[in-house]
């Protein structure tokens, strides 16, 4: 969850409700234009609540996101006098400063400096009222370069001119450090998010049933015209009208990433069961904007567009090439070997030689289109899936689907494979990779592509050990591409399924310490380039685009070098890697921090070089970490998309 952003020193819109800094800071940022205001400019005492929203700068009125807020000036050369500004007067502390006469000239340099200088003469912040707490708080952008002496100047006048009680909100790890060094009481980001009633993941509005759902015998009910009400994400979820959850989450769960692709509302509502309780059953329409969400109840069930009750348009799959037949080492792959190897594996192909020294991706190897064809084919399940298609009730009744793509499944997954493949496979593992420990994981053509990420749709194998079991999993993974979620995703995006091909990743374990995902820019905001978000729990990452438990989330700035912390894991165990194969669940003891600050500057600087490699397309990646090294597991393009 995110907590509101809040601007000491450059213009602000109202999407920047969705950013987790409090601080927007642009050095040599020109004045912006003034609005004109009741009031004085400013007040050197503020005694009452009307004194504050007298001032006060409010964003999102009316809205669960409210914040009202003010920024000030403390002259630390003027016998720290302090000025409690007209903010929506004065958008930038500078402009104040400037237009009050305090100096004469404001250069970039100088500017700087009352950021980061210690013998500075300014002390810029802003003061909120915070809805969730309750209570008042006082904050500097996330770059400022505070010391002890400027942070207890800061509090001391505050306290001395403000009457309500006021607390330090921490908006970096280095501000909180300090703070804790100090003694001095905070409130840290990451308390602010947890107290946040409401965050939209994806916007957007449906018509739909709302159905609460408190079973997996309800959550296989579904149908693409509900809106569930859950209490976390699951792990995995057929195609919804709309999705509501009322435990946070990672917002690069799988599940997430498919309702951005799906282009559904999406939003974490705290306690929606309760909340949503009385519209359960109802038909309603749902829509999530960026600072709240409504539900309106219907007469009954929406009419269906003509072109929503027709099949939808046909999209067609890349075309795969069967001509290639050999197992492919990863770094003989590069992007157009995406045609017989799947984009997960070219793309894992190019990074392996654009990341080193920084980073490397594990060793393994590819098993290309073609041996999926020719299973298909010795199996004959385009056949076998037409007679099920056939069967009554395959296309009306979900449960039917279910259970006939389940048959399929375990098919393909139990036959006996064919005795040349597992001849080179046991060659390919052997010889390259020694025998070693491998994940067994999908590259098909239907993942990957522009708006349809396929994430978490398909199955992987962890830490196979055994040569029989590599055969076992090379089909296992086969088999998921009748997965009841992949089926039904494909279906809803009019992907043909006698079009999709599976190419499989077989890839050394890495037996992480810490493992995660992030994204090469700000989620909530596009045009944040300079941030990477990062997502991670200890152990193997599986945990993590599960999403099933909040994971360690966190920002960092290549422009302002800081670090800010959303949240902390809530894991209380983690997974590691078994000798014998396989993985176990191990507790966590001591810290809930998953990583240093210093890891985070080399993750986001290897997601930069990621990004580059693979044509500047903003990438979703997943990451993993062993002892001082950094490995790359995954990337693939980030998809944002909005409700339609």
């Amino acid at each position: 969850m995110l907590t509101l952003l809040l601007c000491c020193a450059a213009p602000v819109v109202a999407q920047t409700a969705r950013k987790p800094s409090s601080y927007e800071y642009r050095p040599g940022s020109e004045d912006a234009p003034v609005q004109a205001t009741t009031g004085p400019d400013y007040l050197s005492r503020i005694d009452s609540r009307a004194q504050f929203m007298q001032l006060a700068r409010v964003y999102n009125a009316g809205t669960a996101l409210e914040m009202p807020h003010l920024i000030f000036v403390i002259d630390r050369k003027n016998a720290a006098r302090i000025y409690y500004i007209n903010t929506p007067r004065f958008d930038l502390h500078e402009q104040f400063v400037r237009r009050q006469g305090l100096v004469r000239s404001l250069d970039k340099a100088t500017l700087n400096a009352q950021y980061r200088d210690p013998e500075r003469r300014f002390l810029f912040g802003t003061l909120s009222w915070q809805r969730d707490l309750p209570g008042y708080t006082y904050e500097f952008w996330e770059g400022d370069k505070l010391t002890a002496p400027l942070l207890r100047q800061t509090d001391e006048v505050l306290h001395a001119s403000f009457r309500d009680p006021i607390r330090f909100k921490t908006n970096s790890t280095q501000h909180e450090q300090l703070a804790g060094s100090m003694k001095l009481a905070y409130v840290s980001q990451e308390a602010l998010i947890r107290e946040q009633r409401f965050l939209p993941l994806n916007t957007g509005r449906a018509e739909g049933r709302i159905r609460i759902v408190r079973s997996e015998a309800q959550l296989r009910t579904l149908t693409p015209r509900d809106i569930p009400v859950l209490d976390e994400v699951p792990i995995a979820l057929a195609p919804v009208a709309g999705l509501v959850t009322q435990r946070p989450s990672t917002l690069l769960s799988h599940v997430n990433l498919l309702a951005k692709g799906w282009g559904i509302p999406n939003v974490y509502v705290r306690d929606a069961q309760n909340a949503l309780r009385q519209y359960d059953g109802r038909w309603v329409a749902l829509e999530v904007t960026n600072n709240d969400y409504r539900v309106t109840p219907l007469a009954g069930p929406p009419k269906l567009p003509a072109a929503t009750s027709a099949r939808p348009v046909a999209r067609n799959l890349p075309r795969p090439d069967l001509s290639v037949v050999a197992l492919k080492p990863l770094a003989a792959l590069r992007a157009r070997d995406s045609s017989h190897c799947g984009v997960k594996a070219a793309n894992l192909g190019t990074l392996k030689t654009a990341l080193p020294p920084a980073a490397r991706v594990p060793d393994g190897f590819c098993i290309p289109f073609a041996h999926y064809q020719a299973m298909t084919q010795r199996l004959h399940v385009p056949q076998r899936l037409q007679e099920l298609q056939r069967r009554a009730g395959f296309g009306t009744d979900p449960n039917v689907r279910r259970d006939a793509l389940a048959t399929l499944r375990a098919e393909i997954s139990n036959a006996a494979p064919d005795p040349a493949f597992v001849r080179a496979l046991d060659t390919q593992w052997q010889g390259q990779l020694k025998g070693a420990g491998v994940f067994v994981r999908s590259s098909s053509n239907s993942e990957d592509l522009p708006g349809f990420s396929g994430a978490g749709l398909y199955t992987t194998v962890p830490n196979v050990t055994r040569a029989d079991a590599v055969a076992k999993a090379v089909q296992t993974v086969w088999a998921s591409v009748y997965n009841f979620e992949a089926y039904e995703a494909r279906t809803a995006a009019g992907l043909g399924q006698d079009a999709v091909a599976m190419a499989v990743l077989v890839q050394v374990a890495a037996p992480s310490d810490s493992s995660g995902v992030m994204i090469t820019r700000d989620p909530f905001d596009a045009a944040r380039r300079h941030i990477t978000y990062i997502s991670a729990k200890r152990g193997l990452g599986i945990r993590v685009v599960e999403g099933k438990r909040q994971a360690e989330q966190v920002m960092y700035s290549t422009w302002s070098k800081a670090v800010q912390v959303l949240s902390r894991s809530a894991e209380d165990t983690q997974l590691v890697t078994n000798a014998g194969g396989g993985v176990r669940e191990v507790p966590i003891t001591g810290s809930r921090q998953v990583l240093t600050d210093a890891l985070i500057a080399r993750l986001a600087k290897v997601g930069a070089t990621t990004k580059q490699a693979l044509g500047g397309v903003d990438q979703d990646i997943e990451w993993a970490v062993v002892g001082d090294e950094v490995l790359i597991l995954q990337s693939r393009p980030y998809v944002d998309g909005s409700a339609k």
